[in-house]
């Protein structure tokens, strides 16, 4: 089993920094900070498309592109981004609640014709009642869980290429068909924590993936769910998305992430936990018990950094160390099962260099992967990092702000 490499697509908007324009407050809206935080990098087109093409040549299989509110479109703009890279692969992230599961079906079938079969599709039920209900969706919990199921297992079967029928507690669909079904089929990822997730999982999905955390805690996981799929005699295969910053040494890579705790206030940190105390979400509850709000114990396993999820939801830790630790910690994870990695790192295309020229060589040496590419023409790297211009700017930023 060889270990699958992807990057992030900050749809969001990028920058060196954990914090942005924005705070933030009860009920997780998000205001506009009185002052601007420096350093941001708008989303557009022309900065993904940067990243996208630096992934690609650095040898990265696919990149995940985030969904809801503060993102652009992930259909739209990867697509667009199939249009100026070749093998890159697109892991799109959507809510099945919010769309028919036939367009979406039909969907994913002109995707894989128009990019020539680089769709891979991220399932994202949803556990935040209010981010949901921003998009007309006012399930519970757990039954949008259950509406998931049959959201998968329509997709499906309109993909079979012949009408399919089906009758169930969220979606009634009479002869649903993709008339050219996707080839190939896209794999789907899936992740979820809560005892509504597994089965599901276990039913439909290719590969479920969980957040960083410790290895212990990812390995009970992975048991879970692989004895979910054993009931069901399916296979499922694994997946972690994690933050990244390695360096040359451990004691500049720690530099580093202390940096990016510099202008976080406590307030900022604060708020900040308190709104994503509010979360329904299984998995954001785990994140947020990893550091507790607090600073003083962030290493929370060998490596294993949680400062990220002081300030921001979703994956909250990221692998900190020389390019060879950070290694370490990847062959770890794959020795329990782990085969794809969902990486990214602030900003994420200059941390895209210091993985894809740092720690995937590493990789390869240890026959987990294929040797990459060889750097980019044009875009000399020292020392494993990418060159800078005068007054350490990498001369790649364009578009940003």
């Amino acid at each position: 089993m060889s270990v699958h490499l992807h990057w992030f697509l900050p749809t969001g908007g990028d920058g060196r920094t954990l914090v942005d324009r924005h705070a933030y407050t009860d009920g997780g809206i998000r205001r506009d900070r009185i002052t601007p935080v420096s350093g941001i990098r708008a989303p557009d087109i022309e900065y993904l498309a940067q990243i996208a093409k630096a992934a690609e040549q650095l040898g990265f299989e696919a990149v995940l592109t985030p969904t809801g509110t503060w993102c652009e479109d992930a259909w739209l703009t990867t697509v667009a981004l199939t249009q100026v890279t070749e093998r890159l692969k697109f892991l799109v992230a959507f809510r099945p609640g919010v769309i028919s599961p036939v367009l979406a079906a039909q969907m994913a079938a002109t995707y894989q014709r128009i990019s020539r079969g680089r769709l891979l599709l991220n399932v994202v039920t949803g556990g935040d009642s209010t981010e949901q209900k921003r998009f007309g969706d006012h399930l519970g919990h757990d039954r949008r869980y259950a509406r998931t199921d049959e959201f998968l297992k329509i997709v499906r079967g309109v993909w079979g290429g012949r009408p399919f029928d089906f009758h169930g507690e969220h979606y009634q669909v009479a002869g649903g068909l993709t008339a050219l079904p996707p080839d190939p089929l896209p794999q789907i990822f899936f992740g979820g924590s809560s005892a509504a997730a597994g089965p599901v999982a276990a039913r439909n999905v290719d590969v479920y993936l969980t957040w960083g955390e410790p290895p212990e805690e990812v390995k009970q996981k992975i048991d879970w769910i692989r004895g979910l799929a054993e009931k069901e005699v399916r296979t499922v295969r694994f997946g972690i998305r994690l933050h990244t910053i390695s360096r040359d040494s451990s004691k500049e890579a720690w530099a580093t992430a202390g940096r990016l705790l510099d202008d976080l206030d406590p307030e900022t940190v604060t708020a900040a936990q308190q709104a994503l105390g509010k979360s329904e979400s299984v998995g954001q509850q785990r994140m947020l018990a990893l550091h507790g709000g607090s600073r003083d114990k962030l290493e929370i396993a060998p490596n294993l950094w949680a400062g990220v999820g002081l300030v921001r939801g979703g994956a909250g830790t990221a692998l900190v160390g020389s390019h060879a630790e950070v290694a370490d910690r990847i062959e770890e994870y794959h020795s329990l099962g782990i085969e794809h990695f969902v990486l990214s790192g602030y900003p994420h295309l200059e941390e895209a260099y210091w993985f894809g020229e740092g720690v995937r060589p590493e990789l390869a040496a240890r026959g987990l992967l294929e040797a990459g590419p060889a750097p980019p023409a044009g875009v000399p790297a020292v020392n494993g990092r990418p060159a800078s211009a005068p007054g350490g700017a990498p001369l790649l930023i364009a578009g940003g702000r």
